[in-house]
């Protein structure tokens, strides 16, 4: 039987800087403090299971430098004791981004550079044959090879699903915030070979060419919950997950569940830095145990929870334990 679960694909050095507030154009503000870590999809997925320590096996796969950086990396995958076998070193720099935090807002801003990760494409996939039951892929669109054109698939993301689909493998994907056009383009081909999809309101809305906020900023869960079938529709084939701050929206077997967020009031926000991805691991061993959405999604609200009280991305990730008693105690 399968077990374990294998995050692949962006694996990236964080330097997190805070700031007061973000300055218009060719304004200057002050860099309060600093603080370095490591980030990305594959990282912060794989670093907040370790930090469960719910016991089940963990594999990372992707590409990282041959330098200083993807030796602290590497060094860093191994005190979390997950299996890095199947990542790659690779003769470029070992990819980084640099994180600008607004204090006052509790929102970043991020600069990045694709690095090793442009690498990363279908024969390093091919190369990993770990006995795992979900194989994690994020994030397209910032995957380059990943991203390009496919002339029978669409994209190569989506070959590339359909033959770990093949393999035996539980797929599922995240996907990058970013501005433009591509979504609908690199997503959508990717959908029948995705059993489950775990993504923003922001990013469900630029897949489906919906709003699923009103002209006050409010969220509208009636446009939620149809952007979520609206993907399922289209070949998610076991569960559409969608978060956002106000809580967390899944859709399993046609049923909808939306739970609410837990409150973190705006002076106790430190960083939102990874609490997309901190709810997508907890969401992901969740699916793995096979637990009831409505718990799965209340333990994801809480592992954001915790994450928004820490600076780096990975840094405030709770044990299972600490989870549970979190819920017990809300």
């Amino acid at each position: 039987m399968r077990k374990g679960i294998i995050a692949a694909g962006n694996w990236v050095s964080d330097t997190v800087k805070f700031i007061r507030t973000y300055p218009t154009p060719g304004n200057l503000v002050t860099i309060e403090r600093i603080e370095q870590g490591f980030g990305g999809c594959a990282h912060n997925v794989l670093a907040d299971l370790a930090r469960l320590n719910a016991g089940i096996p963990l594999y990372a796969g992707g590409c990282i430098g041959s330098d200083a950086l993807g030796n602290e990396l590497m060094q860093a995958i191994a005190d979390l004791g997950i299996d890095s076998s199947a990542l790659c070193r690779v003769d470029a720099a070992t990819s980084y981004t640099d994180v600008m935090a607004d204090t006052t807002t509790g929102t970043r801003t991020f600069f990045h550079h694709r690095g090793a990760n442009a690498a990363f494409g279908p024969e390093h996939v091919e190369g990993i044959n770990a006995p795992a039951k979900i194989f994690h892929l994020g994030y397209l669109l910032l995957l380059d090879r990943m991203d390009e054109p496919d002339e029978e698939y669409g994209v190569v993301a989506a070959r590339v699903l359909k033959s770990l689909k093949e393999r035996g493998y539980q797929t599922s994907v995240d996907v990058v915030s970013e501005e433009g056009d591509r979504f609908r383009r690199i997503v959508l081909p990717c959908l029948p070979y995705m059993d489950y999809l775990i993504l923003n309101e922001v990013e469900a809305g630029a897949c489906c060419a919906m709003t699923l906020r009103d002209e006050q900023g409010k969220i509208l869960l009636s446009e939620v919950e149809r952007a979520a079938r609206y993907l399922m529709e289209n070949g998610v084939g076991k569960a559409c997950v969608i978060h956002f701050p106000e809580g967390g929206f899944g859709l399993q077997g046609g049923t909808p569940v939306f739970v609410p967020s837990f409150h973190v009031p705006a002076e106790e926000i430190v960083s939102s830095v990874g609490a997309g991805d901190a709810f997508c691991a907890t969401m992901l061993y969740a699916l793995h145990e096979e637990i009831p959405m409505q718990k799965a999604i209340s333990m994801a609200n809480a592992a954001a929870w915790f994450n928004l009280h820490s600076a780096t991305s990975t840094e405030g990730a709770p044990t299972l334990e600490e989870i549970n008693q979190f819920l017990s105690n809300h």
